[in-house]
């Protein structure tokens, strides 16, 4: 691995799980509430099952909003001042969301929580970037994913069990905790890894001018693009995912294992391609991983449309998406970020506001077409997986890279 100056003294250990909890937020703040969803749905007399969706949508409308500020900040005034700050405001929300006695005061509570929690997310990608570049950095994000997907493997089950003993607002209470316990570990172990040397002043020029290095590299603007449409497809996933395992396929409680299950394979795949990103290249495994998607999608909606789709039909497609997504996802932010270590907070702030909103936005409206039939979920996955393709096919052969050089990419030297 290759290091900047400013190393931590924390081990590489430490650091991969640190960070790895500190992006899990995210995924908590998310996954946790997904058994909650019809529980809350029913006590807030929402009619139309899909709208209590909205709680997920709003929460990454808030992220990625958050991300366009906190990035910039993070340039200026370095990493952890940002994440203390993005910290607390997530607690105001998350405090709001538990004493909320409506939909709507819910929903401002979850747009707040996604505003401050984009202070970890940013915080968490530009340390990384700070630190490693490449495939180095490209073999640590798989491992951190490895580690991240754990949480959203078992965060269903801690939201299922809380609700088993106390009202689903005591959700918020573990989200208070364990954001606490990440931001105590941060203080005491983890050193500013951006020094005041290497910081960009927080003014309109200086985001402009970044702004304006982001959207010229084609290679940015096409991962980043592709981050957000794969991601997208995963969202419209998530949002239904309660739906149609307690209500299509009528799991009930089971369905936070099955859940669970997924996101292991997830993580198995990450663990995976930190083993052999160095060996294949990041857009060698991209293009593969998204191609298996479109055609594993293609041919489960043929399947779909000819026969009644059981549990276990479902879960072998399930996995086989999550294992290609599982090898791809760090992949594509290391690709994106990897021209844009100078201006690492910014460049994380546009690229993940931007996909972020992209994947929003497209997961939504995938999410709202769920009809009682996994036909919208799986046409997501087909459409979306072919614009990927595309797209990252497209931005290869302008480099006039061929299979060979994909998978002989010179690993980066700071």
């Amino acid at each position: 691995m290759s290091e900047t100056p400013n190393t931590s003294q924390v081990s590489m250990q430490e650091f991969i799980v640190l960070i790895a909890l500190l992006m899990s937020i995210v995924a908590i703040s998310i996954d946790a509430m997904l058994p909650a969803l019809g529980v809350i749905g029913v006590e807030f007399h929402i009619t139309n099952s899909n709208h209590v969706q909205y709680l997920i949508g709003i929460f990454f409308a808030g992220m990625s909003a958050g991300q366009l500020v906190c990035g910039p900040a993070s340039d200026a005034m370095g990493r952890k001042p940002v994440l203390y700050c993005g910290i607390f405001i997530y607690l105001i929300g998350t405090a709001i969301c538990f004493f909320a006695n409506s939909f709507g005061l819910l929903l401002i509570g979850r747009l707040i929580e996604g505003l401050g929690v984009a202070g970890p997310y940013v915080t968490a990608v530009s340390v990384v970037r700070d630190r490693y570049s490449g495939r180095d950095m490209a073999r640590v994000m798989s491992v951190i994913m490895m580690i991240f997907i754990l949480v959203p493997a078992i965060a269903p089950s801690l939201g299922q069990g809380i609700m088993l003993f106390a009202s689903w607002r005591y959700l918020f209470v573990l989200y208070v905790v364990y954001a606490l316990v990440i931001a105590v570990w941060i203080a005491v172990r983890l050193e500013e890894t951006l020094p005041p040397s290497h910081r960009v002043p927080f003014n309109a020029a200086n985001i402009v001018h970044g702004f304006k290095e982001i959207i010229r590299n084609r290679t940015t603007v096409s991962y980043m693009a592709c981050a957000g449409i794969s991601f997208g497809s995963f969202i419209g996933y998530l949002n239904s995912s309660q739906q149609i395992f307690q209500g299509y396929f009528n799991t009930g409680k089971m369905f936070t294992v099955y859940f669970g299950v997924l996101a292991l394979i997830l993580g198995i795949a990450s663990l995976i391609n930190s083993r052999f990103v160095r060996q294949f290249g990041m857009r060698f495994i991209c293009i593969r991983s998204t191609f298996t998607i479109t055609v594993t999608s293609a041919l489960f909606l043929v399947v779909n449309l000819l026969m009644h789709i059981d549990l276990w039909m479902f879960l072998i497609y399930a996995a086989i998406l999550f294992f290609s997504f599982g090898l791809m996802f760090g992949n594509l932010n290391s690709i994106a970020m990897e021209p844009m270590g100078h201006i690492a907070g910014i460049a994380s702030a546009v690229i993940g506001a931007t996909s972020s909103c992209l994947s929003l936005v497209l997961g939504s409206l995938i999410g709202q077409l769920y009809d009682n039939s996994l036909i919208p979920v799986v046409s997501g996955f087909l459409i979306l997986g072919c614009i990927s393709f595309v797209i990252m096919v497209s931005e290869n052969s302008a480099k006039g890279e061929t299979d060979e050089t994909l998978s002989s990419e010179a690993p980066a030297v700071h």
